[in-house]
């Protein structure tokens, strides 16, 4: 081949391997912030709500899962999401858009006891994302309806206390809600043990978080 050949050749794929890092690069990130509903307890063929909201969202986004089983938002709560590595792994990666849905162990008793932290607490939590020098979007997520109490989580408590506050905290924080609970009433054939949605459960809170983002 002649020299003048090979070096087009040579440049131009180093030219689109760089385009194809940085396209790589500028990927718009979407962290998934909650508890095991978000981490996907009892989700048996491995569809979570993130990696369905990944799907619906496509190639130029990238979805990752943070949610971890049975924490709390609540910093005084028995399994706070504050002391986790996966919090700090989740502010290092610097995410676009944040979406976060905690409070469903909040309602516990030995929990919701700290009650009158919550919004305080929760208003930091969010600042913590914030103030990243990726300025995310944060959308906070009301919780989907408990169906019936189980693991010591109260649906009365998520029903008429966490909810309200969830709407107040946006507020306070200038933040965007979306509303799982609403479109899961009546859904507790997708929740076998009155807690955790199945896969099919998944995709609706997934079509929920996908229309709030888009």
């Amino acid at each position: 081949m002649h020299p003048r050949i090979r070096k087009f050749w040579v440049w131009s794929f180093l030219l689109a391997l760089t385009i194809s890092t940085s396209f790589a690069q500028t990927k718009i990130k979407v962290a998934c912030v909650g508890n095991s509903i978000t981490e996907g307890y009892g989700v048996k063929d491995g569809r979570t709500y993130p990696i369905q909201l990944q799907e619906l969202l496509g190639d130029p986004y990238d979805v990752r899962n943070y949610g971890i089983s049975g924490r709390t938002l609540l910093k005084k709560g028995d399994r706070p999401y504050w002391k986790e590595a996966k919090y700090q792994e989740v502010l290092q990666w610097e995410p676009n858009i944040v979406v976060i849905k905690l409070g469903t162990n909040d309602s516990k008793p030995q929990n919701w006891k700290y009650k009158a932290d919550f919004k305080k607490d929760y208003v930091a939590f969010v600042k913590s994302f914030k103030k990243l020098p990726s300025h995310p979007k944060v959308y906070l997520s009301k919780p989907m309806p408990a169906y019936r109490a189980n693991f010591s989580i109260s649906p009365e408590i998520i029903k008429s206390e966490i909810l309200p506050l969830v709407e107040a905290i946006a507020k306070k924080t200038h933040t965007q809600v979306i509303d799982l609970y609403t479109p899961m009433l009546g859904h507790d054939d997708l929740a076998p043990d009155g807690i955790h949605p199945t896969s099919a459960g998944d995709a609706i809170l997934a079509q929920e978080v996908f229309k709030a983002i888009k």
